[in-house]
């Protein structure tokens, strides 16, 4: 499968602060390429240069088969970028918003009107097509914001930290956009610091600290990466936590932890432990409320990786 997004060795200075520190980046066609750090990590440097917007001191980054620096006019025909925080013009009606956006990109008065139609539909604005954006809730902004970014059929997309200030049910729904999107044969780099989005969207994952690429797997791998299975059981008698660690010790082998909730938990690398851990517990009367044998989560293998959370600021922020 072609790449639409390609970057080797990129490399961003702002003054004495490095953001990038050669970077290399790849997301096939039709899949959602998610990129993970701390604040600060790079991550955002990293779009703006995809996004012709920023020029890089080194390296080489094509989209769509273009270079970034030597044909920023061919890349720019081919993508749509939203960013952190929504850009639409809280003035005029959504309907205004896609029609300048149509304009802007050279189509005709009545192509823009139909594209507006068209995707005003399509993100569920049609209702609220003639009232200005600043009657519009963060979700609605946010769509309406996405929905500007796909007037002129971008092939590749850029969003950087979408779902940024909404709440769970805002995000799900954005989400079902970037699927539909996705499914519509566009390519997605996504930026986020919700480890649960990049684990329901992206195909695979490179994370970025420091401005360095420290990891890039599918989403599974990078969970294999750090440890593999997890087991783990909460008894529903708390007075029998050491039995359940005695238990897990001799079917494993190996250490188990206990969090303040009363549950243990331990690695484990194979599949059928699971039976015969569960005749065991029988076999002792040992109730359990719950029993579960699954992959660490990707907060779990982020922290493994950066030693600290998504919320932490590093070089890029300061630059």
């Amino acid at each position: 499968m072609t790449n639409a997004i390609e970057a080797s060795g990129l490399t961003m200075r702002f003054g004495s602060t490095q953001a990038l520190a050669g970077v290399d980046l790849a997301a096939r066609e039709g899949t959602v390429l998610g990129v993970l750090g701390p604040n600060g990590a790079g991550k955002t440097t990293a779009v703006r240069i995809l996004a012709t917007l920023l020029r890089p001191d080194s390296g080489t980054a094509r989209v769509a088969g273009f270079d970034v620096v030597r044909q920023p006019a061919q890349v720019r025909a081919r993508i749509g970028l939203t960013g952190q925080y929504a850009s639409v013009d809280e003035d005029l009606t959504g309907t205004q918003n896609l029609l300048l956006i149509g304009q802007l990109l050279g189509f005709s008065t009545r192509e823009s009107r139909s594209r507006a139609v068209e995707l005003l539909e399509w993100f569920d604005l049609t209702d609220s097509a003639g009232r200005t954006a600043k009657t519009y809730s963060g979700g609605m902004r946010r769509r309406l914001d996405l929905a500007a970014s796909l007037v002129g059929r971008p092939s590749v997309i850029y969003l950087d930290e979408p779902t940024t200030g909404l709440d769970p049910a805002k995000r799900e729904e954005m989400w079902d956009v970037v699927r539909r999107v996705v499914g519509e044969g566009a390519t997605v780099l996504l930026t986020t610091q919700y480890l649960e989005e990049a684990d329901a969207l992206a195909d695979e994952i490179t994370v970025i600290d420091s401005g360095r690429v420290i990891a890039h797997d599918t989403p599974d791998g990078l969970k294999h990466h750090v440890g593999g299975q997890r087991l783990r059981v909460r008894p529903t008698d708390p007075a029998r936590v050491d039995e359940v660690r005695a238990l897990l010790l001799a079917l494993t082998g190996v250490g188990s932890e206990t969090s303040t909730r009363g549950e243990v938990t331990c690695r484990v690398d194979d599949d059928s432990l699971l039976p015969a851990l569960v005749g065991r517990l029988q076999d002792d009367g040992i109730a359990v409320s719950e029993l579960s044998l699954h992959l660490p989560s990707l907060d779990e293998v982020f922290l493994t990786l950066t030693g600290r959370g998504t919320d932490t600021d590093t070089t890029e922020e300061a630059a």
